[in-house]
């Protein structure tokens, strides 16, 4: 221990970097490029490329794992302050421009041709990218289920780390919350969920029957062909039991335990909340935020894909150097299972139009907004005679998704 000690004074007393290089430690990371095939006496162009731009690749997730780490310790605490919002905004902001940056790299390596791969190929041994612990790192830390993902050569994907300190570190992403657990927490907590005065499930689920007899049973009703009193109809049926997957907690539930959704029944109400009603101030920044996670997920799957064809174009239907089944492996990842804010994707399917979408009153309203003391003075004021004492007097300078 004494030594351990000793060693950081140590540190702490080193010289502070002079220049440039030493800032930056250039002298080490530009002598990590080392040519395998120029150990084995002949030297492949190509092989420099595809080092750099691996290299690159992990460079950026250590970024990456280092923002969303931080956006979840930000989200874990039991009263999230509003004022970090802007904070997690910035910071995903940049996870998302990272990725397009790195889905938008893979037509640097394409430069490089199947032959000239193929000269250097050998030189990989069982070397893959499949054994990137960073990646798998980002993925366990995004929320990605264990369970859904597919099997490496029939096996669990930790399989192919061997050494204490990664089997660590991926156990911890593992048992740790999520960026999905954290946000699904903070979802459940959404205001207007649990208000006397404003019941936003009862008030949606009413509005979803109006929309749908006003728009699709009435015109049944009403109509006099056969052929299309039948593809009405169907049309009803068809949005009402979709409906009803999200109305009917049992059935909700069914479908997470299938493995189908990710969210909470309450945490989905939350988001569809949030988006309906995005156009009120205090949900300005959490409609923001959702959108930013999805771009998160859209960008991976597009960042997999774009690894997928980049692969069928180097080596098509050869075994990887890892033993995987290479582009057939590849393409399976390219899937739903790997969403991780599939719900969010979803939302859309339950939006109803906005003149059905249910109206807020005035307690909420104010909840939502953010004007000054004076101005909701004078709207409490006015709503006096229109709202209960008790609802009038309602704190409304209350701190968004507290517990």
């Amino acid at each position: 221990m004494a030594t351990n000690g000793n060693q950081a004074m140590d540190e702490d007393k080193s010289p502070a970097p002079k220049n440039y290089q030493e800032y930056l430690m250039l002298q080490n990371l530009l002598k990590c490029q080392v040519l395998q095939s120029e150990k084995a006496g002949k030297p492949v162009h190509d092989e420099h490329l595809f080092i750099i731009t691996h290299q690159a690749y992990e460079l950026w997730f250590k970024q990456m794992l280092f923002e969303i780490d931080s956006v979840r310790e930000i989200f874990v605490v039991p009263t999230m302050d509003e004022s970090r919002m802007l904070n997690i905004i910035n910071r995903l902001q940049r996870v998302s421009l990272i990725l397009k940056l790195l889905v938008d790299q893979f037509i640097i390596l394409e430069t490089m041709t199947p032959l000239d791969f193929l000269e250097f190929r050998q030189h990989l041994a069982t070397a893959s990218g499949f054994q990137s612990l960073q990646f798998r790192l980002l993925e366990n830390k995004l929320g990605v289920k264990q369970e859904n993902r597919i099997k490496y050569n029939q096996q669990h994907y930790m399989k192919v780390f061997n050494d204490e300190e990664s089997i660590k570190m991926l156990m911890d992403s593992v048992e740790q919350p999520s960026l999905l657990a954290v946000v699904e927490r903070w979802l459940e907590r959404t205001p207007g969920l649990q208000r006397h005065d404003f019941r936003f499930w009862r008030a949606f689920e009413t509005s979803v029957s109006r929309w749908l007899d006003e728009t699709i049973y009435q015109p049944y009703i009403e109509e006099t062909d056969p052929k299309m009193k039948e593809t009405l109809m169907a049309e009803y049926q068809k949005q009402k039991d979709s409906f009803d997957t999200i109305l009917d907690p049992i059935k909700y539930n069914t479908f997470v335990e299938r493995g189908e959704r990710r969210l909470s029944h309450k945490a989905f109400q939350g988001a569809l909340l949030i988006s309906l009603y995005r156009d009120e101030p205090r949900f300005h920044q959490p409609y923001q935020l959702l959108t930013l996670l999805m771009d998160i997920d859209s960008l991976m799957t597009k960042w997999r894909y774009n690894h997928v064809m980049m692969v069928q174009r180097m080596i098509g239907s050869k075994v990887g150097t890892g033993g995987s089944s290479g582009y057939h492996y590849l393409r399976s990842t390219v899937s739903d299972r790997y969403k991780v804010f599939l719900d969010l994707f979803n939302l859309s399917t339950y939006v109803i139009p906005r003149e059905y979408i249910p109206p807020l009153t005035m307690s909420m309203k104010r909840t939502l907004s953010t004007l000054s003391t004076e101005v909701e003075s004078g709207i409490e004021d006015q709503s006096s005679s229109l709202e209960s004492s008790d609802q009038s007097n309602e704190d409304t300078s209350q701190v968004m998704f507290t517990m």
